[in-house]
């Protein structure tokens, strides 16, 4: 099968890619690299199968030409990352919605089934231990950015439902939770990469809030095969359906199992969110998923911990960060 990637490039996206050309298709990427590394698809560079172009969803006739003749469409383009969307929020916002409108619509018009990526962010404050993909949003006011993310999510849910109920549009939307693992930056947010980098450079690791937040951690490689599971599963189509882990941690105890781990001396600090994220920033007290929905369909279960992640990310920043130097 010809499939089409957005995002190629990103974290979940060269996963996705390198996962997609074992199944023996050929895949067609797109990334404007504004996130997204060419380092991460180092692995399939050369490749027969696969060709990237560097552009942007914003561009319509781009993917309206990159959509063609694809029977699967995987939508991972987006202005991810708290700093990002607190920084950008305009550019976000477009991308987030206009450039999803592109790519839904061009699935539609071509008759390919997609795959379109959202967030836990969908659920906002709700704090039930357990969210399933059916429950309330709880959401924050419109005015504070913080929330602007999760609202372009939302329209881009809504926006798919109808190309669902009016087109004929077969999709399933994927809600992640926190997805993690080798080649992910904290330099937009993401809390792991960044907690690692800080212990491998012997920072003292820098938590924001009281430490005492409920996360779950999820490996990408146990979430790509699920998402490609999805994409060929019918009964899913039309559906929002959760991935993540429900190995629950705090943030707090996230950074002590980092320093465990990695041998760090440096400690932990701590932060406020006014100095990191800036006025108004919210943050939740606990995000769970329920993903019985998941398992139904696919039989997903996740097989790697929260330790097996941290070891896998700081395995990966410390060959980087080998090859950066032997490099220079």
């Amino acid at each position: 099968m010809r499939i089409f990637v957005t995002g190629a490039a990103g974290f979940i996206g060269s996963h996705l890619v390198e996962a997609l050309l074992t199944g023996g298709h050929d895949v067609v990427g797109l990334d404007d690299l504004s996130t997204g590394r060419l380092a991460n698809l180092a692995a399939v560079t050369g490749h027969p199968r696969f060709r990237l172009a560097e552009g942007s969803i914003l561009d319509a006739a781009l993917v309206d030409e990159l959509t063609a003749g694809a029977g699967q469409v995987y939508h991972l383009a987006a202005a991810v990352g708290s700093f990002v969307i607190r920084d950008r929020t305009l550019d976000a916002l477009r991308t987030n919605v206009h450039g999803t409108e592109h790519v839904v619509d061009a699935a539609a018009r071509h008759g390919a089934v997609l795959v379109a990526a959202s967030t836990s962010e969908i659920y906002g404050k709700n704090t039930k231990i357990g969210l399933r993909e059916d429950d309330d949003r709880v959401i924050g006011s419109p005015l504070k950015s913080r929330w602007s993310y999760a609202e372009a999510k939302a329209i881009d849910e809504s926006l798919i439902d109808a190309y669902g109920r009016e087109h004929g549009l077969r999709a399933v939307i994927i809600r992640f939770f926190n997805t993690v693992g080798p080649r992910q930056t904290g330099r937009y947010g993401m809390v792991i990469p960044r907690f690692v980098r800080q212990a491998l450079a012997g920072e003292p690791l820098t938590i924001f809030g009281t430490g005492d937040q409920i996360r779950c951690f999820c490996h990408v490689q146990d979430v790509v095969p699920a998402v490609v599971r999805l994409a060929a599963t019918p009964a899913a189509y039309g559906k929002a359906v959760n991935l993540g882990s429900t190995e629950q941690t705090t943030i707090g105890n996230l950074a002590q199992r980092v320093i465990s781990i990695s041998g760090s001396a440096g400690g932990v600090t701590y932060g406020s969110y006014l100095d990191a994220y800036g006025p108004g920033y919210e943050d939740l007290q606990r995000r769970v998923p329920d993903c019985t929905l998941a398992r139904t369909l696919t039989g997903f279960t996740p097989s790697r911990t929260l330790e097996d992640i941290i070891h896998d990310v700081i395995r990966d920043q410390a060959t980087s960060h080998a090859g950066a130097v032997t490099a220079l």
